[in-house]
């Protein structure tokens, strides 16, 4: 083995030291979770330095609870800084420079690696990966636990993840999940944003984020696809563009860096949009600029403005990332009568009082200060400007901006702060992204993200698998029904400038919207190069929660189901069940996702191509599986294009059997309760 990997061989799977290592200093060079607040009693924090010292040999405890209690009083947490491994760079190795058993615990390792990445996750050293609270595990401990684990599994053991902690190795099968990880799975009753923060002060559940919590996040990448097919289509819908059209000329504004990583912006100058990103942490905006995710940062809002209706006369894309408040920022559009085409929400506002929004008219110091010293200040502020925010998106809108809420809880949380954004009935005003667009269009029909990592970490495996999936969808696109053609021909642009628009931030990573058919067809076609060594190392399938089957969400994703399932989970637990048995390589469910704690349930998974008959075969089972029990749960909830996707889909598969809705009469129904 070559010698750079040395030092990770050695270090990543030795565990919890006998010897502690030497305490750390905060490190400045990376951006760090703002404080949180203070919420525990005396006795609690009694319980959360017992809970955290278990890790750890009773020669340690006299030392460690001193520097434990430090954590807890001053970032509202335990996050064992002094644990934080130094000894190699955390990102995504090859995967044969890991130490392991067998190729699943390794790729495993690769992801979780990836999770944590400076150049990925938001606040890599709090183990945050996005979403202000998006967490891989709850303390560097569980992290060292975890890979010790890993690095000694066999195909005969699978390990089991409780909200970030190994709850150990048990006796399993090779047809197995290597490893099971439920995520902050809180008795419904006390799944509240209160209580969540007074558990995870405890150490004893986290939010996993989906996507963070299990091992499936590929950068800011991730976010990219969904946010131009929202974009494209937005426009398509509402601004009158044909299919065939870019976004030259239009005007996009929208809020979150950090968070949501800069996505938009890639998004918008990917569609020819002019967009400005409103982002109130300097350290998330330059990093995302420094990246090549912006093409220009500012801190003035005039200055900001000015670039974007600049581009926008010119048909030229910008993305502007403007180092301030969004609401400050709309209010000053109203203020010059700027004509706004498109606008958005990406705030982690499902994370509202713990720094996933910020108050207008203080500094981000000045919030971080007062979130953690003066909390219900804190509150009252950002509820005062929550306000101020629906009031402008309410005056632009009605200048003829459309808008759409994210599901990032905006419209949730606006509503909660007394905010105008109700109809009389009750519903939002204004749509979300899924309600609106990528439901009706996408997953209604199974197309969803669809995501793959070349363990190799070469970039030329990842141009191999790009064309792959382009040639896949070229043939599907020439019997495909016309139902879905729009959908394949979008996706194909796609990948066909996937490479040059450089969207890979940590691991040889893709993301391509599919449906069933397509993701299993691409599958096969990679397993198959892997066989034959055109691709030089296995491939680890996923996807994202912005999914068909895998998330139950009413404000997001499962926002299109109108029969009033909405607030409903079955879905969730029945696609992470199905997973496990029909082959993942690992599967996950979470209590929280893009939209908050409490508020939405996801299930993820991870599948290992490796070239063999056993891998096609798993992939068959389970994709299949993991598309079409979303689509006919919507098909159920009596959405058409389901109802003719699963229809297609029995066609073509003749074990499937899926129980249809009949459609009552309107006039019947309404004429028995007028």
């Amino acid at each position: 083995m070559d010698s750079q990997w040395d030092a990770l061989r050695k270090h990543i799977g030795e565990g919890i030291l006998t010897n502690l290592p030497q305490s750390k200093p905060i490190d400045s060079t990376v951006d760090h979770a703002p404080a949180r607040r203070q919420i525990l009693t005396s006795q609690e924090k009694k319980l959360a330095l017992r809970n955290s010292l278990r890790y750890f040999d009773k020669d340690h405890h006299a030392e460690l609870a001193v520097e434990f209690l430090h954590e807890l009083n001053t970032f509202g947490r335990i996050i064992m800084n002094r644990f934080r491994p130094t000894e190699y760079d955390m990102k995504a190795h090859p995967l044969d420079a890991y130490p392991a058993q067998c190729q699943e615990a390794a790729a495993i390792m690769l992801m979780i690696q990836n999770n944590l990445d400076p150049a990925v996750a938001q606040f890599p050293h709090e183990l945050i990966t996005y979403g202000g609270n998006g967490s891989v595990f709850q303390n560097w401990a569980q992290y060292r636990l975890v890979m010790q684990y890993l690095s000694k599994m066999t195909r005969e053991q699978t390990l089991v993840m409780y909200s970030g902690h190994p709850l150990g190795l048990f006796p399993s099968s090779p047809s197995a999940p290597r490893v099971v990880v439920t995520n902050g799975m809180v008795i419904p009753n006390h799944s509240t944003p209160d209580e969540y923060e007074k558990m995870n002060a405890m150490g004893v559940s986290q939010y996993g984020q989906m996507t963070a919590g299990s091992y499936m996040y590929i950068g800011p990448q991730g976010i990219v696809h969904g946010t131009t097919i929202t974009l494209l289509n937005a426009a398509r819908m509402h601004l009158g563009l044909s299919a065939s059209e870019g976004l030259g000329g239009v005007t996009f504004i929208t809020s979150g860096l950090g968070g949501m990583s800069g996505a938009q912006a890639k998004a918008a100058t990917i569609a020819g949009a002019a967009c400005i990103v409103a982002e109130t942490n300097e350290h998330a905006a330059r990093k995302r600029h420094t990246q090549g995710w912006l093409t220009d940062v500012t801190d003035n809002i005039d200055e900001a403005i000015d670039l974007m209706v600049s581009a926008a006369s010119k048909k030229k894309p910008i993305s502007v990332g403007l180092i301030g408040n969004i609401v400050e920022l709309w209010e000053r559009c109203i203020e010059r009568d700027v004509s706004i085409d498109l606008g958005s929400d990406q705030t982690s506002l499902h994370n509202p009082f713990q720094g996933g929004y910020f108050p207008a008219d203080f500094s981000y110091e000045e919030s971080a200060i007062m979130l953690s010293e003066r909390p219900e200040q804190f509150v009252n502020e950002v509820q005062k400007t929550l306000r101020r925010h629906a009031n402008a998106i309410n005056t632009l809108s009605k200048n003829g901006m459309y808008f759409w809420d994210y599901g990032n809880a905006f419209l949730l949380e606006a509503s909660r702060a007394g905010a105008d954004v109700l109809n009389d009935d009750g519903s939002f005003r204004y749509p979300s992204y899924v309600e609106d667009i990528m439901g009706p269009i996408c997953f209604d029909y199974g197309f969803g993200p669809y995501r793959w990592v070349c363990t190799s970490g070469k970039p030329e495996d990842l141009s191999i698998t790009d064309k792959i999936a382009e040639d896949v969808l070229t043939e599907m696109l020439n019997h495909a029904p016309d139902e879905i053609r729009q959908q394949i021909d979008d996706n194909i642009r796609w990948i066909q400038q996937a490479g040059s628009n450089h969207l890979v931030v940590g691991s040889q990573a893709r993301i391509l919207y599919a449906d069933d058919i397509g993701r299993r067809n691409i599958a096969i076609a990679m397993n198959k190069a892997i066989a034959d060594g055109r691709i030089s190392a296995p491939i680890v399938l996923g996807r994202d929660h912005h999914d068909v089957s895998g998330t139950d969400s009413p404000y997001r994703e499962t926002a299109n189901i109108q029969d009033g399932s909405m607030f409903t989970a079955d879905m969730a637990i029945q696609n992470v069940i199905g997973d496990s048995f029909r082959g993942a390589t690992w599967v996950s469910i979470h209590n929280g996702g893009g939209v908050g704690w409490g508020e939405v349930i996801n299930g993820g998974f991870g599948l290992l191509l490796d070239g063999s008959e056993e891998a096609e075969n798993k992939l068959n089972s389970m994709l299949h599986w993991d598309v079409n029990n979303g689509v006919a749960r919507r098909a159920w909830a009596r959405n058409s294009g389901a109802e003719f996707a699963i229809e297609r889909a029995m066609d073509l598969e003749p074990l499937l059997e899926v129980t249809l809705p009949n459609h009552a009469d309107d006039d019947l129904i309404n004429g028995m309760l007028e």
